[in-house]
């Protein structure tokens, strides 16, 4: 689409001074959407002219908000993007020096430097739409930046039966265990809470550190560094058992691997992708939740979608025994809670299920000093690796739980689902190979049964019976016997009658029957025309088609006042068999 005459009307992008940016014009700061991630890109650090420089991070800067990228993900895959692009553009011959010197025969080079596949894909799309806010892209270059580029088909498929099953037994696993721990030093904490120790005693010290670690995200500590590291109090370690991670943070708080685990398990339950699970808000309990007992969670999903904002999604789910997908839900909740209370006091309404707690101490991209939220892609990676799996598991795992698990789309249209998921999965194909024969078959049995059965003769044979549809050969002795022995078929039924001859005679007044209910087709309910007509018109159809077109069109010319008498009879039930 072109971008002609446009120039005029927009804001000069370079002369906009978003307040993500920097004094100097080349570093750029995201904060998403609950204020609880930052990170920053410094544009100075890409490989072209520092005009390009400014104007690439004028660009990025004006989409790093709630209404365009809500996510420092976003924002971070982005950047990513932008990383390769400028370093494509630096090996040129002639590198451009700004965005307007961008060409079409330079756009169109960049475009078959891609791969084929979703990674090539998603840098030329992304990388145009981004570079098609600035208004001085126009002309050719503006229709070739905006030119539409064919999907890949998707290269991964779903998991098969025994790998899905190991990589569930693995994130039960290594989370299950983490909850049994997490549970174990709560109730060590409310005892402590409660006076049950004795002050100054092994297991009141492990309770005064377990209640600096609930309310600050470490142990009694001294300030250590000038990086403000920390070093923990010697008694409290001995208590502890040691300083490392498992007898000192792990104890309330889950790791990344741990998060991940979650995040693979809620995957797994409810199909759900790697970007809601990592955005996915604390579910809220049912204000009533009956006279049994069991709680009832809403899950309020939020699904970025490509050109239509955001898809918001609510589930109910309850529960109600080890086996429920409510369960998983309740123990996401307890094996999070200590997590969630701290940052709650850190930065307040930060509203995430998911949130961890780093063995290193943050650089300014979550909550506070020590707090992750979500799963990220890297986590992922890691993870698969230690489960044994290769790559991510969240895009395979939910293919495997829509196309072979629920067979139902999830947060997407039908037509999403069948063309995306199921059509160009490897397991859809092959479970639907005998369902396709089955129904190959059926369809060829039931062709079988109406077809023509009539013998065609080029003159009546003495002894026959004339019908109202064919003459008979042996009406006495027919496949549709009646109460009396003799033929109980109707008369359309004769010519799917191997006793049925059908001669010149007859082709008039049948042709006339077939154009009379081919009349009724268009004026009846569709399943009523079938089940009433069907065989009978699917029959005239293959005599049709025997005949020939020819001998068809003198039939229908030669019908009589005789012919149309006898058909309006045989339709309207004045004629029996």
């Amino acid at each position: 689409m072109s971008r002609r005459g446009r120039q005029a009307s927009l804001p000069t992008t370079a002369h906009r001074r978003p307040e993500v940016l920097s004094e100097g014009g080349l570093v750029v700061e995201h904060r998403d959407a609950q204020n609880a991630s930052v990170r920053s890109y410094d544009f100075s650090t890409l490989p072209v002219t520092e005009q390009l420089q400014r104007s690439l991070a004028a660009l990025f800067a004006g989409r790093c908000h709630s209404h365009r990228w809500a996510s420092v993900q976003t924002s971070k895959l982005q950047w990513e993007k932008l990383r390769i692009f400028t370093a494509w553009l630096a090996a040129l011959p002639a590198p451009p020096q700004d965005v307007d010197e961008i060409t079409a025969a330079v756009w169109n080079a960049w475009r078959l430097s891609r791969t084929t596949r979703s990674a090539g894909y998603s840098q030329v799309r992304n990388i145009g739409t981004l570079l098609l806010d600035d208004p001085r892209v126009v002309g050719e270059a503006a229709e070739a930046m905006a030119q539409r580029i064919s999907r890949p088909p998707a290269q991964e498929s779903s998991y098969g039966d025994a790998e899905f099953d190991q990589i569930k037994a693995a994130a039960r696993r290594l989370f299950r265990s983490a909850l049994l721990r997490i549970e174990s030093n709560a109730r060590h904490l409310e005892l402590w809470r409660a006076g049950t120790f004795a002050e100054g005693g092994r297991d009141w010290l492990i309770g005064e550190a377990l209640e600096c670690l609930a309310r600050t995200g470490h142990v009694p500590c001294y300030p250590h560094g000038p990086m403000g590291e920390v070093t923990p109090v010697y008694r409290y370690v001995r208590a502890l058992g040691g300083a490392g991670k498992e007898h000192t943070w792990k104890r309330l708080y889950l790791s990344r691997l741990e998060a991940t685990s979650l995040g693979v398990l809620l995957m797994a339950e409810f199909g759900l992708n790697l970007a809601v699970i990592d955005t996915l808000a604390v579910p809220l309990a049912s204000a009533d939740s009956g006279p049994d007992g069991h709680p009832t969670y809403r899950l309020e999903l939020v699904k970025r979608r490509l050109g239509s904002g955001r898809q918001y999604e609510t589930r109910n789910v309850t529960d109600l025994d080890g086996s429920s997908s409510g369960r998983l839900i309740t123990q996401a909740l307890a094996a999070t809670r200590f997590a969630r209370q701290a940052v709650e006091t850190m930065a307040p309404a930060t509203n995430r299920l998911i949130i961890w707690r780093s063995a290193v101490r943050g650089c300014g991209t979550d909550v506070g000093d020590w707090f992750r939220l979500g799963t990220g892609r890297n986590s992922a990676g890691h993870w698969a690796q230690l489960a044994g799996v290769a790559g991510s598991p969240f895009r395979r795992g939910r293919r495997t739980v829509s196309v072979v698990e629920r067979r139902e789309p999830g947060q997407n249209s039908q037509d999403t689902h069948d063309r995306t998921y199921v059509l160009p999965d490897p397991r859809a194909q092959e479970a639907a190979a005998p369902v396709i024969a089955a129904a190959a078959e059926a369809a060829r049995h039931q062709a079988e049964q109406v077809v023509l059965a009539a013998e065609l003769r080029d003159a009546p044979i003495p002894g026959d019976a004339e019908t109202a549809t064919a003459d008979c050969r042996d009406f006495d002795n027919g496949p549709f016997p009646g109460a009396d022995g003799r033929c109980g078929a109707s008369f359309l039924a004769c010519l799917g009658c191997t006793n049925a001859r059908i001669h010149p005679g007859h082709h008039s007044r049948l042709a006339h029957l077939h154009r009379a209910l081919s009349q009724l087709r268009s004026a009846m309910n569709p399943a009523l025309w079938q089940a009433d007509w069907g065989e009978a018109h699917a029959r005239l159809e293959h005599l049709q088609r025997r005949l020939g077109a020819a001998a068809w069109a003198k039939a229908l010319s030669e019908v009589s006042a005789d012919d149309r008498e006898l058909i309006d009879d045989l339709l309207n039930g004045g004629l029996s068999s």
